[in-house]
């Protein structure tokens, strides 16, 4: 690669492009672009196979050693174009504290439920209108940490690809199909492949998850962390299950319940 000019001014247009991108879902949308920020999430991304367009890296920050190793990483791909730019540019594009100087535009992988390839006794994690990026990103970290095979969303209030939900995630966004789609396409479709669904919710009837054989088809549905799930989707699922509570809460964070659930099915399956 060879030294590029160094971006000094905010009004440049890669710069006020990049800005764009990270404040607004419809031109994310519209370019089909998204941010990754960060050496680990940007090389994980790069590991799952992500296309990246342009790296942006601030050489006051980055330093040295972590500027050659990602040199390293995309000097194979002469498609991606290499930006300096400068630690005043950089900290006003960065959207987090303390940034190590590396940001990317990556284009995002696009699945629908039709494209997804599943095993014969698949892990599903479903979330219905997911609306903060952190709990979307935590529950991408548990869903590769488990080896689940996809995270599908159930009309979505944030795009998938968030930079917060990236950020979050640690670069899982990248690492685990993830599918948005509408609550009776999702049903019909785990219907037509045998996918068991258990609604994780407070009812009269949920029922411990730890009385429950999880090693078949198994699809966890999860609510929002506010109103929990709708009445609709709770009660087309199969089974609703509770995570029994000892103390003077009667639930927990959504990316919490979501990792006890799906790790006992972990370790049925052995």
């Amino acid at each position: 690669m060879s030294v590029p000019e160094l971006i000094t001014s905010p009004q440049n247009p890669r710069i006020k492009n990049l800005l764009k991108l990270q404040q607004k879902s419809a031109e994310r949308r519209r370019q089909g672009l998204t941010i990754i920020e960060g050496q680990r999430e940007l090389t994980i991304a790069h590991g799952a196979g992500v296309a990246c367009p342009a790296v942006f890296v601030c050489s006051e920050l980055a330093g040295p050693a972590r500027e050659a190793e990602l040199r390293a990483l995309f000097a194979p791909e002469p498609a991606t174009e290499w930006l300096a730019v400068s630690r005043a540019v950089f900290e006003k594009v960065a959207y987090r504290e303390g940034s190590d100087g590396v940001l990317a535009l990556a284009r995002p992988p696009q699945h629908t439920l039709e494209s997804l390839v599943l095993p014969k006794n698949p892990l599903l994690l479903v979330l219905e209108a997911v609306e903060k990026p952190g709990n979307l990103g935590a529950i991408l970290r548990t869903a590769d940490a488990a080896r689940a095979d996809a995270v599908i969303i159930c009309d979505p209030r944030t795009d998938l690809f968030n930079p917060n939900a990236i950020r979050s995630s640690i670069g899982c966004s990248f690492t685990v199909p993830t599918v948005a789609t509408t609550r009776s396409e999702l049903l019909a479709w785990c219907a037509a492949r045998g996918i068991r669904t258990y609604a994780a919710a407070l009812s009269d009837h949920a029922q411990p998850y730890t009385r429950f054989d999880f090693r078949g088809p198994t699809a966890f549905v999860m609510g929002t962390e506010a109103d929990g799930l709708t009445p609709e989707l709770m009660s087309a699922c199969d089974h609703t299950i509770i995570i029994p509570m000892g103390g003077h809460i009667d639930s927990l964070n959504v990316s919490t319940a979501t990792a006890v659930l799906t790790f006992e099915a972990v370790r049925q399956r052995g």
